[in-house]
């Protein structure tokens, strides 16, 4: 009781949860009262329903109704965060907020160096391992992606379950040795064996990075800014990969990888001293607090009542992603379109030593210098970006209909970056010529940067306000499908430049991407639709409507903590009159 008379002291006041009549008979096993979080009333099957979104074996994409064995039927308190309670993430002050999203933009920034490390060093492997087959000499970086491809839909799921924080750790510690493993590599296939836990365990920061935007920023204006940092920094550690290793690995190709090594150390102390965002896992560390402080055990944190044995995480938990791309028409296209620009990105890896090595004859390290337009695109688009937000907060302040459009919030730049995206394709591809100046194809990188990064904020940003606290397994499903393309189609890369040439290889990408661009219009006329008969957005829709009624419900009878005392603990309450 003593936690209970400091805050007394302090004159917090709590508000007792009224039943009906009709519910108390219904639920004569629960007693509601007030500690400090908000109580909510509820049977297991309430818990199940309203927790557990899952289907039965019948129907994959469904609420499951799976009774908690694990949990006695008795008397039980379920708590959750109060409106402004200061513990809840999104009521962090700023300065917590940003140290947060900065930790965690450092091991994304991490991650996406590393994956194009190796194509500055081709040469350099080639030489030491003896391997002069152009399919091989791709490995290092697809394979890299391939783990990308099985990573998210590990770490996503489980940061779900688990926590931010402590998934991103452990994580980022199979990240780094890893790391370091393919800097000691013996042998060609031990490079690649290495080189493919590097891709597993740095896709975790990819997969979980939106999931903490979501977290910690509920306002949708705030959260777009942050994923808009987050997609800035998966776009230029890719570019900065090239140049890095390009000039370093002249005096050794294992420096190349030694500079990731180096990358990661810089990140740690971050990491370690990042907060943990995820709410659920925030009040079930409250509600052991309060279990040990007021010897009720039973006393529950929501995430506490789900099921949580191997099994259900391994058919429930990690097949979510699964399930939300081949059940959620949102997230199957728009997993497409992002896969295919992302695939872009990485053929470029392999068609730029063939544009400015083979027609401008360009060394390894000037090759990669090639890659920083797309980054000056980046940046740009993340002007633009800012630029409609701004007007968007406008329209919204003036009560424009259109502003409260959830698909005119995000969409407008995907439509925006598509063509740009096509533009970039035949800039490169018609005037990469040895009577026309490098600079100009090089500086094709500029729209392409632009359409990439704004199609990417567009849509993740899109997703991740349509899935909210389920946004890290439709990010996983994202980044899972993205990286299945970008580790596949890149070997096709070389083989289509030499068959087609230049002009026309890029041509066919330009004219694929034209019809990519029909997505987001699709989105803007369907989108109200798709997600209206989406039984993950209909959940989160009938929870927010459960937590209007509890805050209306709960402007009855208020209780002072000295009351709780006065009343002889927390199990017997007396309301006064607010």
């Amino acid at each position: 009781m003593a936690d209970f008379e400091k805050q007394s002291s302090q004159g917090r006041r709590h508000r007792v949860e009224s039943l009906s009549s009709e519910v108390s008979e219904q639920n004569e096993d629960l007693i509601v009262h007030r500690i400090p979080s908000r109580v909510i009333a509820t049977n297991e099957k309430d818990v199940d329903e309203k927790l557990d979104l899952e289907k039965d074996d019948e129907d994959p994409t469904s609420p499951s109704n799976a009774s908690m064995d694990s949990i006695p039927s008795t008397p039980r308190t379920i708590i959750s965060f109060e409106d402004n309670d200061p513990g809840q993430p999104n009521n962090w002050s700023s300065k917590k907020k940003s140290y947060a999203l900065f930790a965690a933009i450092c091991t994304v920034m991490n991650s996406t160096v590393s994956s194009s490390l190796a194509a500055g060093n081709t040469k350099q492997l080639s030489d030491y391992f003896n391997v002069t087959n152009e399919e091989q000499l791709v490995l290092p970086t697809s394979i890299f992606l391939v783990g990308y491809t099985f990573g998210p839909l590990i770490f996503g799921p489980l940061s779900e379950t688990w926590g931010r924080k402590w998934t991103m750790i452990w994580g980022f510690l199979g990240f780094t040795l890893a790391s370091m493993a393919s800097a000691l590599a013996p042998n060609w296939a031990a490079l690649n064996v290495f080189r493919l836990f590097v891709g597993i365990f740095g896709a975790c920061p990819i997969a979980v990075v939106g999931g903490i935007c979501a977290d910690i920023y509920h306002n949708p204006q705030s959260r777009g800014r942050a994923m808009a940092i987050f997609m800035a920094a998966t776009t230029f550690g890719p570019v900065l990969g090239p140049p890095i290793s390009g000039f370093i690995a002249v005096v050794s190709w294992r420096w190349s990888f030694w500079v990731g090594v180096l990358l990661t150390a810089g990140a740690w102390p971050f990491l370690v001293t990042m907060p943990e965002t995820y709410a659920p896992i925030l009040l079930k560390h409250r509600a052991a607090k309060i279990r040990k402080e007021t010897s009720d055990p039973n006393l529950f944190a929501p995430i506490e009542l789900e099921k949580t044995n191997i099994h259900h995480i391994i058919t429930v938990v990690l097949t979510r992603p699964v399930r939300m791309f081949c059940f959620e028409p949102l997230v199957l296209f728009t997993c497409l379109y992002l896969s295919y620009a992302y695939a872009i990105f990485y053929i470029f890896f392999q068609s730029y030593p063939i544009i400015f090595g083979g027609i401008y004859g360009m060394n390894a390290g000037e090759e990669g210098l090639t890659f920083l337009p797309i980054g000056i695109g980046a940046i740009i688009a993340t002007g633009i970006y800012l630029a409609w937000d701004s007007i968007l907060a406008r329209a919204q302040k003036a009560d424009r209909p259109w502003s409260r459009s959830e698909e005119m919030r995000r969409l407008p730049l995907a439509c925006l970056a598509g063509p740009f995206f096509a533009l970039s394709m035949f800039w490169a591809g018609w005037t990469a010529k040895k009577d026309v100046h490098w600079i100009v194809p090089c500086l094709a990188g500029i729209p392409f940067g632009i359409g990439y990064l704004c199609l990417f904020m567009a849509l993740l940003n899109y997703l991740v306000d349509a899935y909210e606290i389920f946004a890290a397994s439709a990010m996983a499903a994202a980044s899972t499908c993205r990286s299945t393309f970008g580790a596949v189609l890149p070997f096709a890369a070389r083989p289509m430049y030499r068959t087609l040439g230049v002009p026309w290889a890029c041509s066919l990408l330009g004219f694929l991407s034209i019809l990519m661009c029909a997505i987001p219009f699709a989105f803007l006329r369907y989108g109200t639709v798709l997600r209206a008969k989406s039984e993950f957005c209909q959940y989160l829709a009938k929870r927010k409507a459960d937590e209007v009624e509890q805050r209306e419900r709960e402007r009855g009878p208020v209780v002072r903590e000295a009351d709780l005392e006065e009343g002889g603990g927390p199990n017997e309450t007396v309301a006064k009159e607010a």
